[in-house]
């Protein structure tokens, strides 16, 4: 075996429907590295009686958690870091969230693993850097320059100004009748109860030193969110454009991905607004069944249209940096400590590759 790889014992099994299992090992070697990463990883979070939270001795650590909870750990790790060495050197075009089984683990032994992927689809792209010059920017429609700041009117700010008067007004409402967020049965917010725009106004907002200040930053903002709204715009116009002259025979396991994980997102959005699911279905009378059905046809684009962009990406030899990658990875990390790293990795590579297929096409004459 080749030393300077960390995973060894490949077998690829080709299985119907355009998907694959991969089993192999990764290295005892590579494990026993990985645990000095995976114990760091349980410490940070971990409280021991008598140490400040993250900062009893190792061995006390290893200790009260137990071996193999490292061991998982550190499978989870390396897996994220070998898997996509695995793909490349064996040219395998996965796509989607792969299934991962851990078959064998144990201290100072190879970690035994199967992974079963979805491979792309066969595809037929159409002309995309013909199809993205041809779909022109907002802004060189009307020859104004590239650089161009969005105009922001008066109105548009006042409006934002207005809407956070009515929220605070609102908010305590709520307060002086003793109600939570979602119960408005209170008296009617009429003008005279909107807070005034003076120094205790700004300093609940933020570091504002006045009413100019703030609107200066409102207008910057609303004049960022159309630069983005313009940007997304021909980025979807340009997308749809090769979807049409494209064809892509869609493996049924990536479309039932695309609807896991949108219901996944569903679920979450429901979630934050205090909506429990079950009662959200009860109340629109539909099954989970029903809303697949509904959004079968979105995720058949959202597939596509990732299989486009992988597609570009490969043909054109795009990929982000290690460092850019890991960057993201950490500051994922750092807000979100129970996230599984292969998912956040897998993640970050597919946005940050998306974003410089875009940049690419856009950049089409």
């Amino acid at each position: 075996m080749n030393m300077s790889k960390n995973y060894e014992n490949i077998v690829l099994n080709s299985l119907p429907e355009r998907e694959m299992e991969i089993v192999g090992q990764i290295t005892a070697e590579k494990m026993a590295l990985l645990r000095e990463k995976a114990l760091a990883k349980v410490k940070e979070n971990l409280e021991v009686d008598g140490f400040r939270k993250g900062n009893a001795p190792d061995s006390v650590v290893a200790q009260k958690v137990g071996e193999m909870r490292l061991l998982e750990e550190a499978a989870e790790i390396a897996l994220g870091e070998e898997y996509p060495n695995i793909l490349e050197e064996h040219n395998i075009d996965a796509i989607g969230r792969p299934e991962i089984t851990i078959t064998k683990i144990g201290v100072g032994a190879p970690l035994e693993f199967k992974v079963k992927t979805a491979l792309m689809p066969e595809i037929k792209l159409g002309d995309y850097k013909k199809i993205a010059s041809s779909v022109a920017p907002a802004n060189e429609k009307n020859k104004a320059p590239a650089t161009t700041v969005p105009e922001v009117t008066d109105k548009e700010v006042d409006d934002v100004v207005l809407n956070i008067r009515k929220n605070m007004a609102h908010q305590l409402a709520h307060e002086k009748a003793g109600l939570d967020e979602h119960d408005h049965n209170h008296g009617e917010i009429k003008d005279e109860d909107l807070p005034a725009i003076d120094e205790n106004f700004l300093k609940l907002l933020g570091d504002f030193k006045s009413e100019t200040d703030l609107r200066e930053k409102i207008k910057e903002n609303i004049g960022k969110d159309k630069a983005r709204a313009t940007t997304d715009k021909r980025r979807t116009d340009i997308l749809e454009k090769i979807i049409a002259e494209s064809k892509i025979e869609m493996p049924k396991i990536i479309v039932e991905g695309e609807l896991e994980k949108m219901l996944a997102q569903f679920k979450d959005d429901l979630a934050r607004s205090g909506v429990p699911y079950d009662e959200y279905l009860k109340h629109i009378k539909k099954s989970e069944e029903d809303l697949k059905k509904e959004w079968h046809d979105t995720a058949v684009k959202r597939a596509k249209s990732q299989i486009i962009l992988n597609t570009i990406a490969k043909e054109e030899n795009i990929s982000p940096a290690e460092e850019n990658i890991k960057k993201e990875m950490e500051n994922i990390l750092a807000n979100f400590k129970e996230a599984d790293r292969f998912r956040v990795r897998m993640y970050v590579e597919t946005f940050l590759t998306n974003d410089l297929v875009f940049k690419f096409l856009e950049e089409q004459k």
